[in-house]
């Protein structure tokens, strides 16, 4: 229970209203003002694409300013409530304002995490890459069970997902995958995530149900915005085009419209399956190739400066998590230390835990 419940809540307003100091809920208010008018315009529609983009940011703001308001009548209502649970000698009263005190203090600490992410592209949707590694089948089912890890947390927040594209695994599972999380700041809270995942857990594919190590890959870019200027000439792709196909590499349609581009002087091949139509499938390709472009140019500059300052240091992207559910149940970031036995819940998307420590750990980084 809380000693000082009072001078918790009063902590917890300060903490508020500094986040506040960042976040800037007026300037929020402003911008939700002038996207509800371009809204209500009639052509907005012409444009799907674009009038998608408003709405999703409409949503967001309108979402974050009824999360703050939230927030601060919540703490009124917590401070009532103890109050009148000491006034009242209620015991049952006092329990369950701690329960919403600690509660607040919960959100508040996430909400503050949110201020950490003012790198350049942190504000921008996420493309998420998911690639199997060595293991074999079982490997493949862990990328398959890390896409759906993603999927449910981003489904927790609310936040929307469009798959681009999966080349799925002979035996089980996937090769890879591609997915977009749509909403903002996915990219500033989920690139700590970069970097190779490892189970150890008794195989379903071993005849003799012996413990498998499998190793998985994720790589999270930003998606990329009008003011990137990634030009990419016709003469520096190849694109070819055939018949999307599911698990086991049964046809999904009946028509050659899924997209693979190739990047010539690069090497990189992206495709895109996930629209009825050829040309949909070839813009959501050219976007994501953009993306993989504009984070190969930022990665170079980023070598650049760091040859300058003598920085030698090896990437943070190599192996970042133990997923361990035999012999024992444990879940163990190796950078930030969080652990948990609730391997369930991680498994069915509870990685807030895990995400937010590990945007004070890149903060602390320089990263």
């Amino acid at each position: 229970m809380a000693t000082d419940p009072a001078g918790e809540i009063s902590e917890l307003s300060s903490k508020l209203a500094r986040v506040e100091a960042v976040l800037g809920p007026d300037a929020m208010r402003k911008e939700a003002e002038g996207l509800r008018e371009r809204a209500g315009q009639p052509g907005l529609w012409e444009d799907q694409e674009q009038a998608q983009a408003v709405t999703r940011r409409l949503s967001y703001l309108d979402g974050e300013l009824a999360r703050l308001d939230s927030l601060h009548r919540r703490l009124d209502d917590t401070a009532v409530l103890f109050e009148l649970a000491e006034s009242e000698k209620d015991d049952a009263a006092r329990e369950e304002a701690t329960r919403d005190l600690a509660a607040l203090r919960k959100e508040i600490d996430q909400l503050e995490i949110r201020t950490l992410l003012s790198g350049e592209y942190d504000a921008r949707e996420a493309l998420v890459t998911i690639n199997a590694q060595a293991g074999g089948a079982d490997a493949a089912d862990w990328a398959e069970g890390l896409r759906r890890i993603y999927l449910r947390w981003a489904e927790r927040h609310g936040y929307p997902t469009e798959i681009y594209d999966t080349s799925y695994a002979e035996e089980a599972g996937i090769k890879s995958t591609t997915f977009a999380v749509k909403a903002p700041y996915a990219y500033g809270t989920l690139r700590g995530e970069h970097g190779t995942h490892r189970m150890v857990r008794i195989s379903k594919y071993d005849n003799q149900g012996r413990r498998q190590t499998s190793f998985a890959g994720v790589d999270v870019i930003p998606v990329v915005e009008q003011a990137d200027h990634i030009e990419v000439p016709e003469d520096e792709i190849r694109v070819d085009v055939f018949r999307s196909s599911g698990p086991g590499g049964q046809g999904v349609n009946t028509t050659d419209s899924a997209v693979r581009i190739t990047h010539l002087p690069t090497g990189i091949v992206v495709s895109c399956q996930n629209e009825r139509s050829q040309i949909q499938n070839r813009a959501s390709a050219m976007a994501v190739l953009q993306a993989k472009l504009l984070e190969r140019k930022r990665e170079e500059q980023q070598a650049k400066m760091a040859e300058l300052r003598g920085d030698h240091a090896g990437s943070w992207g190599t192996q970042i998590r133990n997923y361990v559910l035999h012999p024992y149940q444990n879940i163990k970031d190796l950078r930030t230390g969080v652990e948990t036995g609730n391997t369930t819940a991680v498994m069915d998307g509870e990685i807030d835990d895990f995400i937010d420590a590990e945007i004070r750990w890149l903060r602390t980084q320089g990263l």
